[in-house]
């Protein structure tokens, strides 16, 4: 069975981040970090691996050259291979245009199951995957709180509020995991050292059959800018531990977060 990961190397924190002269987000001056959903779509990968034999689990990112530290990480935490898509075209893509690309290197791959993270930690727009899935033909699963891989089928359930929701497709399939299928597993000394073995390739839009405007800022174009306001002034709790407990409680409620 062949599993690929999508992957997305995100900026560590978005607080004070500007925006270049064509209007899109200056990463450069920003350190990175694989995005945090998508170790759980790794970890789950890897826990399919254990269950069989069969597995060949393939990291996939597109992005400048610092993206590839998402893929290090990807192979630390159990991806057999890594492929990342580098080519300064890609600079500005939209959700569409990422999604072309990624097709079109997970079809270059070959797969039986796709997984990624249910979002973005620098844009929670959670459309890729649907997309990923349209362009190669096959269905698709998302926010998958559980995750079950049978012979020809893949199972997800999924938590609406009223209860666990199951769902199943044939294979090949596309499914997005949210965090709550599981804790991903924390690698081991042996596994980091074991990732720099590890096979990582590097393919461009024109390895993929891909043109200038499949891709890039050539897909959307930015006019302008705004600026958001300040966020809440901040507010400080000096009560008491249990009234502050409750004072939360009834804040988390009020705003619908329990």
């Amino acid at each position: 069975m062949r599993v690929v990961v999508l992957v997305k190397h995100v900026p560590c924190a978005l607080r004070g981040m500007g925006f270049g002269a064509d209007h899109t987000l200056d990463r450069a001056a920003r350190r990175g970090q694989l995005n945090e959903p998508d170790e759980y779509a790794v970890d789950q990968a890897l826990q399919i691996a254990l269950r069989r034999r069969d597995v060949q689990i393939t990291a996939v990112t597109m992005g400048p050259a610092e993206a590839v530290g998402a893929l290090r990480k990807a192979l630390i935490l159990g991806a057999d291979e890594a492929v990342h898509v580098l080519d300064d075209r890609l600079h500005g893509s939209d959700a569409l245009g990422t999604a072309r690309v990624l097709a079109a290197a997970v079809g270059r791959l070959g797969f039986d199951l796709v997984l990624s993270g249910s979002a973005s930690s620098d844009s929670g727009m959670s459309a890729v995957p649907a997309m990923v899935a349209e362009l190669l033909g096959v269905p698709v699963l998302c926010f998958a709180d559980l995750l079950r891989v049978r012979e020809h089928k893949v199972e997800i359930g999924r938590d609406d509020g009223a209860g666990l929701q199951a769902f199943a497709v044939a294979l090949p399939a596309v499914v997005s995991v949210t965090e709550r299928c599981g804790e991903p597993r924390r690698p081991t000394l042996a596994a980091t050292l074991d990732a720099h073995h590890k096979l990582l390739r590097t393919w461009s839009l024109a390895d993929l059959g891909l043109a200038d405007g499949d891709a890039g800022v050539a897909t959307t174009v930015v006019r302008t800018v705004t600026a958001r306001p300040g966020g809440a002034e901040h507010v400080v709790l000096a009560d008491a531990p249990e009234v502050a407990a409750i004072r939360v409680a009834d804040f988390l409620a009020a705003h619908q977060f329990l």
